[in-house]
C-alpha cells in the first residue's frame, strides 16, 4: 500500500503533468478560462488515465509489443468516447465549453505517456494509483490556472462575481492570459526551488538522444532504439552465462560427489 500513496504523491507533487513535467499544454492553456472549465477537463482525464492505465497493464502480457501504442490508442479512444457522450447527455453546458478538447484527450501525451512508461510494466493496482495520481495532478493545476484567471480576467470564483466588471482584466480570459498565469506560477516554482521541469530539478533521460525533445529533428530515433536493442541483448547475454555458470557448477559439484562415493 505504501507504493500505492507514493504513486498518488508522486503524481499530484513529485511529477506534476502541468508544472514538473510541462505536459498536457494543449488543453491547459486552452480550456483554462474558468475554474469549472480546468476541473471538468481534470476530471475527465483522470478517468480516462485511470481505466486506461488499469485496462492496459492488465492486457500488457497480452498486446503484442509491435501494435502496443495503436492497442494503446484503441483503448483510450474508447474510453474518451464514453466520457465525451456521458459529458454530452448530463453535462451539456460543460460539453460545450470544453469542445473539440474532449476527443483530443486520446492523443494526450500524459495517457499515453503513463501507459507506455509505466502501466505497461507494472501491475493493475499500482498503475491504476498511477493514474489517479497524475490524474488528480493534472486537474489540480488546471484548476489553479482557470481559478486565476477567472479572478483576474472575470472577476469571479467558480462562477460567483466578486470583482466589480470595472476591474476586470479581460486579456486573462484570453489566449495570453493563460500563458501569463503558466509563466508566473512556474517562475514562482524556480523562485522557491520547487520540481520543476525548467529548473534542472527533473532528472536526465537516459535516451541516447538526451531526451530533448525541443531540439530533436528526429535524426536520434534510430540511435535510440539501437541502444535500447543493445542493453535488451547485453542483459539477455549476461543471463545465459549466468544460467550456464550455475549449471556448470552444479554438474561440478554432482560429479565430485559421485567420484567420491565411489572411491
Amino acid at each position: 500500500m505504501n507504493n500505492c500513496s507514493e504513486r498518488l504523491y508522486n503524481g499530484i507533487v513529485k511529477e506534476n503533468p502541468t508544472f514538473v513535467l510541462m505536459l498536457g499544454m494543449c488543453p491547459t492553456l486552452a480550456v483554462t478560462t474558468s475554474a469549472v472549465n480546468g476541473l471538468g477537463m481534470g476530471l475527465s482525464t483522470t478517468v480516462v488515465l485511470l481505466f486506461s492505465n488499469m485496462i492496459i497493464s492488465a492486457l500488457r502480457k497480452i498486446i503484442p509489443d509491435r501494435v502496443r501504442i495503436p492497442a494503446y490508442i484503441v483503448i483510450v479512444a474508447s474510453l474518451v468516447t464514453v466520457v465525451q457522450l456521458l459529458l454530452q447527455a448530463y453535462v451539456p453546458s460543460l460539453y460545450s465549453a470544453l469542445g473539440i478538447y474532449i476527443p483530443l484527450i486520446v492523443v494526450n501525451c500524459i495517457i499515453l505517456g503513463r501507459a507506455e512508461s509505466y502501466a505497461s510494466k507494472n501491475g493493475p493496482l499500482v498503475s491504476t494509483f498511477d493514474g489517479i495520481g497524475m490524474g488528480l495532478g493534472f486537474t489540480l493545476a488546471l484548476t489553479c490556472i482557470g481559478l486565476v484567471r477567472e479572478i483576474l480576467g472575470s472577476g469571479a470564483i467558480f462562477g460567483n462575481v466578486v470583482i466589480p466588471e470595472d476591474y476586470h482584466i479581460a486579456i486573462f480570459v484570453l489566449a495570453p492570459g493563460a500563458f501569463f498565469v503558466l509563466a508566473v506560477l512556474t517562475a514562482l516554482q524556480n523562485k522557491f526551488k520547487a520540481p520543476s521541469a525548467t529548473n534542472g530539478s527533473v532528472p536526465k533521460s537516459r535516451l541516447a538522444c538526451g531526451g530533448n525533445c525541443m531540439e530533436c529533428t528526429g535524426s536520434s530515433c534510430m540511435s535510440n532504439h539501437e541502444v535500447l536493442e543493445t542493453r535488451k541483448r547485453q542483459a539477455e547475454e549476461k543471463a545465459l552465462a549466468a544460467k550456464k555458470e550455475a549449471v556448470a557448477k552444479k554438474e561440478a559439484e554432482l560429479k565430485a560427489a559421485t567420484s567420491k562415493k565411489e572411491n
